[in-house]
């Protein structure tokens, strides 16, 4: 993952809510599945295992985030739990079709939290994070870049 699309997934973390951060774990669990697959087509073992390894923690940070007492939660469970040991297949066999299967039930998933996202009106996890202005400067290569204005050394979620 590239240092741009970790600052994109940074800063959209932090305007999320609840919801919305579950849509962004399927999301970064597809990025690194595609890394695992472009890594296998180049033979890159280390880098495959990697990719496999990453999107293995974004579901088990899915499963820490279901909430058992609701009812599609122990079903969302077997799913995550299948994926997982598809994946370890996937890395033990080195079978990179495996990687697909994973990616279209992640997908489908995705697809319907994100319908749930969009109608969420919750607000932000984090409250007290900086304001991102976007378009008030340039970067190197005169595009757009974003402006972090009143920093603050106390910023994240307040415990």
């Amino acid at each position: 993952m590239t240092n741009e699309v970790k600052q994109q997934f940074t800063l959209r973390i932090t305007q999320a809510n609840p919801t919305q951060l579950v849509v962004i774990l399927y999301e970064m669990a597809d990025v690194f599945l595609k890394e695992a697959a472009e890594s296998f087509q180049k033979e890159d073992m280390a880098a495959y295992k990697e990719g496999i390894r990453k999107a293995r923690g974004c579901i088990n940070e899915l499963i820490q985030s279901l909430h058992m007492e609701y009812d599609p939660a122990p079903k969302l469970l077997r799913l995550y739990l299948f994926c997982i040991r598809r994946l370890a297949y996937a890395e033990v066999r080195k079978e990179a079709e495996v990687l697909k299967e994973v990616s279209g039930i992640l997908s489908k998933l995705k697809e319907a939290y994100g319908q749930v996202a969009a109608a969420n009106p919750a607000a932000p996890v984090m409250s007290n994070t900086q304001t991102v202005y976007s378009g008030l400067t340039y970067g190197k290569s005169a595009d757009l870049a974003e402006d972090v204005s009143g920093q603050s050394l106390n910023r994240g979620m307040l415990i």
